[in-house]
């Protein structure tokens, strides 16, 4: 939906085609990724992407590297938080800068590039979309493919601004739990999410009182995401008497909990918080409480 001055959550294959033939500022990037693979992201990337898109990588772009107290890293889990800071070194050597509009896909229903849109958002940069229907959107409606890797462009220096987006502690999290000020939305699937089977982390469960969405629960069979009033009214059945502002996201790792808070935005509800250490960073301490079920 754009604003007045760029898009701010989803954007078209028609849509992005308008801004690559006006010529203004914009900055394509393919989120493509494994989880279990890590190096099939960057494969899928270089085999095609759309022309003149860079690759962001999850695991050594999007996510700190090595340990949390030499890192400096803003959450726990499998895929931390850098420092602003460090993202924003990143963004700068690939020449991104702030009058830019960006643009983010993958291949996997959004359940990665997510991450990039939610991390601009918390630079302080407003005009980031993702690309509606992702990478399969684009190639059934004709558009051209690259192969190989595109060179960045002249680096830049990328100040921070207030950030757009919110973050929830874990340590806040926790002091709230079974507080009416917070309603935590898990993003996993439903047999992750009732403790039935765990493929990743050590423990099996969700965070006790967490209400259950599966992130692909915001993408209809065409592969687009739903409409904005058949998102709001899915998320209002939810949260029943819950306010959306209390709204508190998470899943496995912090990536693909973005999803649902990109749908609430979508849908009129604002801008909730997501907690990025997720599931991951809640279970690695056997004194925090699990429920399941």
């Amino acid at each position: 939906m754009p604003s007045t001055t760029g898009f701010t959550t989803l954007i078209s294959v028609t849509q992005l085609h308008a801004l690559q033939l006006g010529g203004q500022p914009l900055m394509v990037f393919d989120c493509s990724c494994d989880l279990m693979k890590p190096e099939v992201g960057a494969q899928q990337y270089a085999d095609k992407h759309i022309p003149g898109a860079l690759h962001a990588d999850l695991n050594t772009a999007l996510s700190a590297k090595g340990d949390r107290a030499v890192t400096g890293a803003v959450s726990g889990g499998r895929h931390p938080l850098p420092p602003r800071e460090v993202f924003a070194l990143w963004l700068g050597s690939v020449g991104f800068t702030p009058d830019m509009q960006a643009v983010v896909y993958d291949r996997q229903g959004t359940n990665y590039c997510g991450r990039l849109w939610w991390m601009l958002k918390w630079l302080g940069h407003a005009h980031v979309a993702v690309l509606n229907g992702g990478w399969q959107a684009w190639e059934a409606a004709g558009g051209e493919a690259e192969t190989g890797i595109a060179s960045p462009i002249s680096g830049s220096n990328y100040p921070l601004a207030h950030a757009l987006s919110a973050l929830a502690a874990i340590e806040t999290v926790a002091s709230q739990l079974g507080s009416r000020a917070q309603t935590i939305i898990d993003a996993r699937g439903a047999p992750r999410f009732r403790g039935e089977m765990e493929p990743i982390d050590p423990i099996a469960g969700h965070i006790p009182g967490a209400l259950n969405r599966p992130f692909a629960d915001n993408i209809g069979a065409d592969g687009f995401f739903k409409p904005a009033d058949t998102l709001r009214a899915e998320f209002l059945t939810l949260l029943g008497d819950r306010d959306p502002a209390s709204v508190v996201h998470h899943c496995g790792s912090g990536v693909s909990a973005v999803p649902n808070v990109l749908a609430m935005e979508i849908a009129g509800l604002g801008t909730t918080a997501l907690f990025a250490g997720s599931w991951s960073e809640w279970c690695s301490d056997p004194s925090r409480p699990v429920a399941q079920g």
